[in-house]
């Protein structure tokens, strides 16, 4: 029910419990008849809860086998992005870590404690106003959901958001080999490391299976191609003490100082001369391509950029069975050409659409004596079956032979 919330591009639960109930085939592929009653909303709560992260993170690794065998993951260039998620919790219900205050009531004792007797809504709006720092995640929580903090979206508005983290194969069709979850104003450099421990694993589970080792690259995971939201000293010298080759655009510092930063500078150097090659040139391309896709697959498209769970647990669940959708999406792209069944059922409606437009030009060119020309007469006489009895063809004919 969740990968048919991902292909139908429904968001929440309540929502995806009346499609399966409503739709027979949908009831057809999840094997229930129809004197029989779907799934409510709260069950799929309750399984949720029940089932451990463990077990989504296994089906997720058992999609990814499936594109190795036939060869859509060569795993030696990991691209890496990350992205804000709108959280299920509201700025006007934060509290304060060390008192439990709400954010008027804040407001309320500090207008008292400078002065001001009975604070009106105006007062104490003007007293915010001058207020520096006034959206601390270290000062401010929300009781619903902890682990949701105060960031800027991509809308640039202030919200209650969660960041997430993903590594996508470059060196393939693109599949997202990893996501990990965090804090929505935790920083990229900080992200990166536990996202690239999540991809090898799966790129190790991967290498230890026979049938996918031979389709993959013999060294996964050597080459890392990011922006420069992930570009510091720390993490690039830290990726070349691993092995592993930086292609992370880099930012503009100006003229930097390098007393006693020998490794660092290197490092940097090294990097810098990646980037400015012509493969590294190549991958920064390739990366503004294959790393955006997947967002807009499974975020916008999906449904997903507005979170409608509470706590990274629940979140990532549901995140892991979104991105199998999309490699299953992969897997069906590479095998039909149509990666959804709704692209599916789009091409089949152009295909006779297109075929209906043929025939009414036929139809349009015929002779005025109202019989068809001899070099048409092959065919008609292959499509149509049985051929008419009369020597020319009705728009009726028409019609029905295209369908």
């Amino acid at each position: 029910m969740l990968l048919t919330g991902y292909f139908e591009r429904i968001p929440s639960d309540r929502a995806i419990a009346w499609r399966c109930a409503d739709s027979l085939s949908l009831r057809r592929f999840l094997g229930y008849s129809l004197n029989e009653e779907t799934p409510d909303h709260s069950s799929l709560c309750r399984i949720r809860q029940r089932l451990p992260l463990e077990v989504h993170e296994e089906v997720f690794g058992w999609v990814l086998s499936v594109l190795a065998r036939r060869g859509l993951i060569d795993g030696k260039t990991l691209g890496v992005d990350a992205t804000t998620l709108e959280a299920n919790a509201a700025l006007r219900s934060l509290v304060r870590r060390d008192t439990g205050e709400g954010y008027e009531e804040y407001l309320r004792r500090l207008a008292k404690e400078s002065g001001i007797e009975n604070p009106t809504r105006a007062k104490i709006g003007k007293l915010d106003r001058k207020r520096p720092k006034k959206g601390s995640n270290k000062e401010w929580k929300n009781p619903h959901d902890p682990d949701a903090e105060i960031t800027k979206m991509k809308s640039g508005a202030t919200d209650m958001g969660h960041k997430l983290d993903q590594a996508v194969d470059l060196g393939g069709e693109g599949a997202v080999l990893a996501v990990t979850l965090h804090g929505g104003a935790r920083g990229d450099t900080r992200c990166l490391p536990e996202t690239l421990k999540a991809a090898r694993e799966q790129l190790d589970g991967l290498v230890g299976d026979p049938e996918c080792a031979k389709k993959m690259h013999a060294k996964p995971g050597s080459e890392v191609v990011t922006d420069k939201g992930y570009h510091s000293n720390e993490v690039v010298t830290g990726l070349e003490d691993q092995g592993v080759r930086t292609y992370i655009s880099e930012p503009e510092r100006g003229r930097r100082k390098w007393e006693e930063k020998h490794r660092e500078q290197q490092a940097v150097y090294a990097n810098r001369r990646r980037i400015r090659g012509e493969r590294g040139k190549r991958l920064l391309r390739k990366r503004g391509e294959l790393l955006e896709r997947p967002f807009e697959h499974y975020l916008d498209g999906g449904g997903m950029r507005r979170t409608y769970l509470r706590g990274h647990g629940n979140i990532l669940k549901r995140l892991l069975v979104h991105v199998a959708g999309f490699n299953l999406g992969l897997l069906m792209r590479s095998i039909l050409g149509c990666g959804t069944p709704r692209q599916y059922a789009e091409a089949v409606s152009a295909a006779i659409s297109a075929l209906l437009a043929f025939s009414s030009r036929l139809w349009a060119a015929r002779p005025r004596s109202g019989r068809i020309s001899t070099p048409a007469r092959p065919f008609f006489r292959k499509v149509c079956a049985p051929r008419p009895t009369t020597s020319w063809l009705t728009p009726r004919v028409l019609c029905s032979t295209a369908c």
